[in-house]
């Protein structure tokens, strides 16, 4: 059986400046070196920990990283799909591998929804992480109406579709791509999918993966759930056989909470 190591991401969102993002990152690790059972897990790396600030907060927050002595990954939260050009306010992937990211958020749902950001769009953004070796974090998931039309499938579906549409030759033969499903009326309002549900969509991504890409692709693929994860619903989420971490969004803004996930996942994997 593939051992797919859960990815705990933290998505910072527009919160946590350069100063507080180093300081932040600093305290995460230097809590987990005070817990010995903890820090022997995380060094082993049977959870994998992300930390996905603002971009103006990247470099400080690599800094941070480094200093520690923990093991944690950085993300951003976005990019364009061109190297460069007359884009204002836009950031690029090289951008993003010069500071130090090993992954990119793409489609998350705000970006989707409020910056109306399109599956083509989306794809593009795919396309060109692929290309440079970032690794994206690609986001689906469905809108409370679609979920009551009964559509949440299709919504997925073509939301996958569009994101892989043109890709061809091997996938995630290195984990090089990794699939968040983020029921939209689910994130920040403190309702989430049942386990059941979360289990029945990681794995309809799964079967989808391995109808587009084989089987390896769908095995090695890592499926996160994003929607208001917290401490007291991992342990739920994360005995799933198909949820392979979480994408967290206002429960990693807090040292406590952040680390009450981790522990949480480290306690079902062990």
């Amino acid at each position: 059986m593939v051992n797919r190591v859960p990815l705990l991401a933290g998505n910072w969102k527009m919160n946590k400046g350069p100063l507080e993002a180093e300081n932040f990152v600093k305290d995460l690790a230097s809590t987990i070196h005070d817990n010995e059972s903890l820090s022997k897990a995380v060094k082993a790396r049977i959870v994998e920990i992300g930390v996905f600030p603002p971009f103006v907060s990247l470099e400080r927050a690599k800094k941070g990283i480094f200093i520690s002595g923990i093991p944690m990954s950085l993300g951003a939260q976005n990019m364009h799909w061109e190297d460069n050009g007359a884009f204002t306010g836009e950031v690029s992937g090289e951008m993003l591998k010069e500071v130090g990211c090993k992954y990119v958020i793409l489609g998350h749902s705000e970006r989707r929804h409020i910056f109306r950001e399109t599956n083509e769009m989306i794809g593009k953004k795919m396309k060109k992480a692929l290309s440079i070796g970032l690794k994206p974090i690609l986001c689906v998931g469905e809108t409370l109406e679609e979920r009551d039309g009964g559509i949440t499938e299709s919504v997925v579906e073509e939301q996958l579709e569009e994101a892989f549409r043109g890709l061809t030759g091997p996938l995630n033969q290195e984990g090089n791509v990794i699939i968040a499903y983020e029921p939209v009326w689910a994130i920040g309002t403190g309702r989430k999918a049942s386990d059941e549900d979360a289990q029945r969509m990681c794995l309809f991504i799964r079967k989808f993966i391995g109808d587009k890409f084989g089987f390896t692709a769908a095995q090695n693929v890592r499926i996160l759930y994003g929607g208001s994860v917290k401490p007291d619903n991992t342990k739920g989420l994360m005995s799933q056989a198909d949820v392979d971490g979480a994408l967290i969004g206002g429960a990693s803004l807090d040292v406590e909470s952040f680390l009450g996930i981790v522990k949480n996942t480290i306690d079902v994997l062990l």
